[in-house]
């Protein structure tokens, strides 16, 4: 196979659209998704009695029924009351009735793993001085 001439630059934002894109079909090929809509937020939030928002979980319901828990957090003020279990039960709880079968999420030592394996998350994979000094843990939950 003879390579063609090419050349490495920066892609504007349409670029990277089209990166992303035919990445996309390139999975979905080997792939085929289960559900309907291919990306689907479940997403919770907590508020005060001002209706300020304390805490919440953002995820994705994934291509392949796969909840993807992109962030947890609750405000120091509130933090050990259980807010964070309880806005992730009900996104998992959501996730399971839309067919969802597996969660995964990603933290650093310095976040939440203890959290995630007290609420039945297991380490699957670890970078180890990531960053410098702490580990980056990927964790898993059959639902």
């Amino acid at each position: 196979m003879k390579l063609k001439k090419y050349q490495i630059c920066i892609p504007d934002q349409e670029e990277e659209e089209l990166i992303d894109d035919e990445l996309m079909v390139h999975n979905l090929k080997s792939v085929p998704p289960t559900q309907e809509e291919p990306f689907l937020k479940i997403c919770r939030c907590a508020k005060d009695k001002d209706g300020n928002v304390i805490g919440g979980v953002l995820a994705c319901m994934v291509l392949w029924h796969v909840l993807h828990i992109e962030s947890v957090w609750v405000s120091e003020e509130y933090r050990g009351n259980g807010i964070a279990a309880k806005l992730l039960s009900e996104v998992e709880d959501e996730a399971i009735e839309l067919g969802c079968y597996r969660s995964v999420v990603d933290t650093y030592d310095f976040q939440a793993k203890p959290f995630y394996e007290k609420c039945g998350y297991q380490v699957c994979g670890m970078i180890e001085d990531m960053p410098k000094g702490h580990t980056y843990y990927y964790l898993t939950k059959k639902l």
